[in-house]
């Protein structure tokens, strides 16, 4: 049996393997509502055969977009975008859809990736930035605005309001983006964090406000149904955050019921200086598993089934999420599955797809049916 492609239960949602596919931003969307491109994309990874599909960062504010092309879910119009691309998706597909939520902190108002990615004054189009202190993620930069106790009201908030309408679009996973340099990590991170209050210092402190937002993603959201987060295990830059760290708010997550933690790294500075390597972030989430007790999911550099059954089966991680590898190869689970000796779901259409020796690819029964005269 492959570890791969046995089930995994998160609250009352059971995934048939452990197969993720990662958020990732498409910066296609209008106003922060999602277009024909949404439809197409996810409409086509829906078809994949993963255990679940987590759509993209969603900002729950415009100031929390990371370009003015993200995807958002804040108003009755970002919300109806959405509504056709799930019921296609239902229509379709048993695939479990999640949910990415985000802020972009102080690396919002930035250009496309494709024209640059940099920071987009606010006198040029753009719009004054929002972090725990006010420190440019750049130097030469303009400087975010700190954020006062309002400021991180009407943010909590957000995430609130955006969770609600997730659930009313049936969602059926939620994940709390808290990584990658990004308004959350932002207040773990010593490097962006400088503040004198409550909110600032000591570990206890800069975890606060992080830990308040999760707090409150929980308790808008169906109690039967999972909500996991994403961290940045470190940020590969001395004296930053660090696993142990993050080992320590993991512990914290797990008081407060977290259904999963997707252990990622970097992104808050650009002195970084980050080991890639094939499967390079999974000792974080083998870390994290271990020493704080909590479901784990492992990213970076996962391409190959024999790698992804191993991460599983011994133990490192609990599922594997694919972004890059499963955009190259959208049947990357099926191709899998016929490598590994495992079945995977499979829409009838697409039932005589296999090759002659992949035929039960999706389960002897299927095999019989997808014949034709």
């Amino acid at each position: 049996m492959s570890a791969l492609f046995s089930p995994i239960k998160l609250k009352n949602l059971t995934l048939p393997n452990r197969i993720v596919i990662a958020p990732m931003c498409e910066y296609s969307a209008d106003k922060g509502a999602a277009t024909d491109w949404h439809m197409i994309h996810l409409g086509s990874l829906a078809l994949s055969g993963a255990g679940m599909l987590i759509i993209e960062a969603t900002g729950v504010e415009p100031d929390g977009r990371i370009t003015p092309a993200d995807l958002g879910l804040w108003d009755d119009r970002t919300e109806a975008a959405l509504k056709p691309i799930m019921a296609a998706i239902r229509k379709y597909s048993n695939i479990a859809v999640g949910m990415q939520i985000a802020h972009a902190g102080r690396k919002a108002s930035s250009h496309l990736p494709w024209e640059g990615g940099q920071l987009i004054p606010a006198n040029s189009g753009g719009w004054v930035t929002h972090a725990p202190s006010a420190l440019p993620h750049k130097d030469g930069e303009a400087a975010p605005a700190a954020l006062d106790k309002a400021g991180m009201t009407r943010i909590r908030n957000a995430f609130v309001e955006t969770t609600k309408r997730a659930e009313r679009l049936g969602i059926d996973a939620i994940e709390v983006h808290n990584a990658h340099g990004y308004l959350l990590h932002e207040f773990l991170s010593p490097i962006s964090n400088q503040r004198t209050d409550e909110y600032g210092g000591s570990l206890e402190n800069r975890m606060r406000f992080p830990l308040e937002v999760f707090d409150a993603v929980r308790a808008a959201f169906p109690p039967h149904k999972p909500v996991g987060i994403k961290v940045s295990a470190t940020d590969w830059v001395d004296g930053g955050w660090d696993v142990q760290q993050t080992v320590a708010f993991a512990k914290e997550l797990k008081k407060r019921g977290v259904d999963w933690v997707d252990t990622s790294s970097g992104g808050v500075s650009t002195k970084q200086k980050i080991a890639l390597g094939p499967g390079y972030q999974v000792p974080f989430a083998e870390t994290v598993k271990k020493e704080a007790g909590v479901t784990t999911m492992a990213v970076g550099l996962i391409t190959g089934a024999k790698q992804a059954e191993d991460i599983v089966a011994s133990g490192k991680a609990d599922m594997v999420a694919l972004a890059r590898g499963i955009l190259y190869d959208p049947r990357w689970p099926w191709h899998a599955a016929a490598e590994l000796g495992a079945t995977v779901d499979g829409p009838p259409q697409y039932w005589r797809a296999p090759p002659h020796e992949h035929k039960d690819v999706f389960g002897e029964i299927v095999a019989k049916k997808s014949g034709a005269r």
